[in-house]
């Protein structure tokens, strides 16, 4: 099912109401991490994926909140038993949408930080040390792992040759060097998911990356690993389809970011005039650059952190 076939605002809303229901102080009092999983029919992989979650990263206590995608398993039960705070909005819409829910939840509960990572256990939960620390530090907003710095077990020349190529296609479109686009395992400030628009139901590495250096937000990478998948299969499909679906969404955020950096770059040399219509007019900007006629509060995008104007970008190493 795609986003454009259902309520995406309904849907969210819904389920908040729900996971705050069902978790009270839980879910509105966050620890200052929150580490958002998305997950979908990932019964006998997600309890073991919880567990092994560190408890506090760096003097930060933690909370996990995994937001199943219409799991039709145990995948809700498990990750319950596990220690997971879990939404189950019921619908399955895809990763991206879970994700964007898992921020909304992060964000509004109160963590001050956001790490993802994924169900199915092919990444080392003790690196989530090395991507927090420069956040902690102050010297990046936003870090994702790469497993061309770091390693990976799977022996797919497909594969490998499509994260070279997106990275070099990223890359070259944002002009920030990144060399694995699309490593699942990421930490950022929370606020930074609120600032960029999230619309994508599927395939949102893409949107989040783009998004994310083209609001000007200081992007580090951090060596890190990928083991293969132990239980379950990959939801991805084929490397073929992957591929195209992967590049559809690439060129469509990187147009629209492009389109929004062009119409506050407007607004701005309008000079007193754009001011006094304030964040409302940047609003409008961003939804007409999402080709949208009015915003859709399902999705991410505060105009008021894309108001404050550019960060300085730390080189990625």
């Amino acid at each position: 099912m795609t986003s454009a076939q259902v309520d995406n605002a309904a849907i969210d809303t819904k389920a908040v109401a729900a996971f705050v229901a069902e978790y009270g102080e839980r879910a509105t009092a966050l620890p200052p991490l929150a580490i958002v999983i998305a997950a979908y029919n990932e019964q006998g992989a997600i309890g073991p994926v919880v567990e092994a979650l560190p408890k506090e990263v760096l003097g930060q206590a933690t909370a996990v909140i995994v937001v199943s995608d219409g799991s039709k398993d145990g995948t809700v039960a498990e990750a319950s038993a596990a220690g997971a705070l879990v939404c189950d909005p019921k619908v399955n819409r895809g990763q991206g949408a879970a994700l964007r829910l898992g921020y909304r939840l992060a964000r509004e509960g109160g963590a001050e930080y956001i790490v993802t990572t994924d169900a199915d256990g092919q990444y080392n939960p003790a690196e989530i040390e090395l991507l927090m620390e420069p956040i902690l530090a102050g010297e990046a907003d936003f870090v994702t792992g790469s497993r061309r710095l770091g390693s990976e077990e799977t022996k797919d020349p497909v594969r490998k040759a499509g994260v070279r190529f997106f990275a070099l296609a990223i890359s070259t479109l944002t002009g920030q060097k990144i060399s694995d686009t699309t490593f699942g395992l990421r930490a950022m400030r929370a606020e930074v998911t609120g600032a960029v628009l999230l619309a994508q139901p599927q395939y949102q590495a893409s949107e989040l990356l783009i998004g994310v250096i083209t609001h000007g937000y200081r992007v580090v990478e951090r060596p890190a690993t990928i083991h293969k998948r132990q239980v379950g299969k990959s939801k991805k499909g084929n490397n073929a389809f992957y591929a195209l679906q992967f590049a559809k969404v690439v060129g469509t955020t990187w147009w629209r970011e492009r389109q929004r950096r062009g119409s506050v770059s407007a607004a701005s040399a309008a000079g007193p005039v754009a001011s006094a219509n304030g964040a409302g007019s940047t609003a409008a900007a961003t939804s007409s650059a999402s080709g949208s006629s009015e915003p859709d509060s399902s999705v991410s995008g505060d105009a008021s952190f894309a108001a404050r104007g550019p960060r300085r970008s730390a080189k990625s190493t």
